[in-house]
């Protein structure tokens, strides 16, 4: 058994902004990862995923992104980019390490690996994700479908589809991507899209919308909120004439009541606008060589790819976990209180507009500072 100060799980964007913020505060840490790489999750997207925020937007604590960089960072410079800031900050995870439990004792947070191996902390910071789980639903009949069904999490690109009719399964933004691969490579591609969405495009005319975003939540009395809305309606459009259900929410709303994400557009809504993508609702049941909708249309496919994306499920480490977590099954808020004092949480808040990197460059922060000053 091992006591320690401070105890880090997981060495992707998370537990490395933690990481780096303690080194530069001198506090002792160590980090724990299941796997063998840095920021593992970001070794394994599919190729063409750029970062859909902007780069000064998104980097780690007191690293930006080297200037060659592109605005849009690409998954192969995001690796290097994490590797990199690990090297610079030194700091070096205890890697194919995989906590089966956590738990409160007396003398502190007791963590304990699949090895059996047990580590008695003061503060444990869970860097775990949102995205640590895949999510895969259980359709009716899934079982007699005699096709391919994959989850995104194991798409690479388009190559292994040509000559196939492809069904997406989920119009966020994972799903609208690959739907945007696939289509581009004249694959028959079909979109399953199963609520009313969010669309905005990435840029308008050469300016990333995140940008202006920020400058129009500036003016006051709501104005910006309604300009926003105007752009979206200019470069989007309508595409419920195209069978998109779109949501009459504002963004921010709509990430607030139903924890929706915007899409962020690359060329997708095109795409659909020439047919090289088909809409289709909701699914009733699939069967042999396909899927029947709702609407009682029955169509085959030779793969279905579920875009439906992942779980946290921290509640399956963490004892009496599930008292922790918000109406999306993550935590409430980054610092833990009362039973759960000297527990923190970051990466997990993926409902604000600036995006996941954002909300983890603030909440480590909150963190950090709140372990230096106890």
């Amino acid at each position: 058994m091992k006591n320690i100060k401070n105890l880090i799980i997981g060495a992707g964007p998370a537990g490395l902004a933690v990481a780096g913020r303690m080194r530069k505060q001198g506090l002792d840490f160590e980090v724990l990862e299941s796997t063998n790489n840095i920021a593992d999750r970001w070794h394994h997207h599919y190729d063409r995923l750029l970062l859909h925020t902007v780069k000064q937007l998104s980097h780690l604590p007191y690293l930006e992104f080297p200037e060659d960089y592109p605005i849009y960072v690409p998954r192969a410079k995001l690796v290097e980019y994490y590797e990199n800031y690990a090297k610079h900050f030194e700091i070096k995870p205890r890697f194919n390490k995989t906590v089966a439990s956590i738990k409160l004792e007396d003398e502190g947070w007791k963590v304990v690996t699949e090895s059996g191996k047990v580590i008695i902390a003061e503060n444990v910071i869970m860097a775990t994700g949102i995205n640590r789980i895949p999510h895969i639903p259980d359709f009716k009949n899934q079982e007699n479908f005699q096709g391919e069904i994959i989850h995104s999490i194991n798409y690479k690109n388009a190559l292994p589809f040509e000559n196939k009719k492809v069904i997406v399964i989920g119009m966020g933004n994972t799903g609208a991507e690959l739907a945007l691969d696939l289509s581009e490579k004249n694959i028959d591609t079909t979109l399953a899209v199963r609520s009313p969405i969010t669309i905005v495009p990435r840029d308008v005319n050469g300016r990333p919308v995140q940008l202006t975003a920020r400058a129009l939540s500036k003016i006051p009395f709501g104005i910006g909120d309604w300009l926003g809305t105007q752009i979206r309606k200019a470069v989007i459009g309508d595409l419920t004439k195209y069978g998109v259900p779109l949501s009459k929410q504002h963004p921010v709303v709509q990430l607030r009541d139903t924890g929706k994400t915007p899409v962020i557009d690359l060329g997708t809504v095109e795409n659909i606008k020439k047919g090289k993508i088909k809409i289709v609702g909701k699914i009733d049941r699939f069967f042999e060589k396909g899927i029947v909708f709702k609407n009682k249309k029955q169509i085959e496919y030779d793969v279905i790819i579920l875009a439906t994306g992942y779980r946290a499920k921290i509640e399956d480490i963490l004892e009496n976990g599930r008292e922790v977590l918000d109406k999306y099954n993550v935590p409430k808020q980054p610092i833990g209180v009362g039973v759960f004092k000297g527990l923190y949480f970051v990466g997990f808040d993926n409902y604000k507009l600036g995006g996941i990197l954002g909300t983890i460059f603030t909440d480590s922060k909150i963190i950090v500072d709140d372990i230096r000053n106890k």
